[in-house]
């Protein structure tokens, strides 16, 4: 049997990772982290409804308050302004960058893999149209890996899976349509309960997406 962890944090590209996973595995267990970002109850909200979408039963949810101690970004530190209007495509890391997110998930992941049996964790990272965060590149993942391989069971073998990586928005969009993912309950925006802003990086780049797909995106906006 074919078990993957899926990081599942209720975001487009999440949302569209897990279809994939499910597709491609037997078992699937969800792993979902509020860190003290500033959406943190609405993206539990996407979470949850997703995983009732797809009747997943196995679910792990981590407190990871300390990266909002830790600060650094503008997601988490409420001292500083998120930033809007941007392209997500700028050579410069964004202020929305939480530091080595990523890393803490992975590992999270990779011993609740190793205590489940799966040999296969998902994650929804994307490289190519994403915000530049340097945890989302495919170098990370190839070299993180091989630190978990190392410090885990021999056994355990675990392989990390990217099937949105060298995906666009556009793409993205289409996959998750194909794969009939409940784009609807997905979450993307970074300061917006009720209604997604429309003017954050993340929203900026899924209403692209979407408009590129010449699709129309299913959620609410302010803008």
């Amino acid at each position: 049997m074919d078990k993957a962890v899926v990081l599942l944090s209720g975001g487009l590209d999440s949302t569209v990772t897990i279809a994939q996973a499910i597709k491609d595995c037997d078992e699937v267990f969800a792993l979902h982290a509020g860190y003290g970002q500033l959406t943190e109850t609405r993206e539990f909200k996407a979470f949850e409804n997703v995983c009732k979408f797809y009747n997943i039963k196995e679910k792990l949810i981590v407190n990871l308050d300390y990266l909002k101690e830790i600060g650094g970004s503008s997601l988490t530190d409420k001292t500083m302004i998120v930033e809007t209007g941007g392209t997500g495509l700028e050579n410069e890391i964004p202020d929305t960058y939480v530091p080595f997110r990523n890393g803490n998930l992975l590992a999270i992941a990779s011993s609740l893999a190793e205590v489940k049996g799966a040999s296969r964790i998902y994650i929804g990272a994307v490289e190519e149209d994403s915000s530049g965060y340097p945890d989302c590149r495919k170098e990370f993942f190839d070299a993180f890996i091989v630190a978990v391989n190392l410090g885990n069971r021999p056994e355990t073998n675990l392989s990390i899976h990217l099937p949105l990586i060298d995906l666009s928005k556009k793409e993205i969009v289409e996959l998750g349509i194909k794969l009939g993912a409940p784009l609807k309950y997905s979450w993307s925006c970074y300061t917006g309960i009720e209604k997604a802003c429309g003017i954050c990086d993340s929203c900026i780049l899924r209403l692209k997406g979407f408009k590129n797909a010449g699709q129309t995106d299913p959620i609410p906006y302010e803008n």
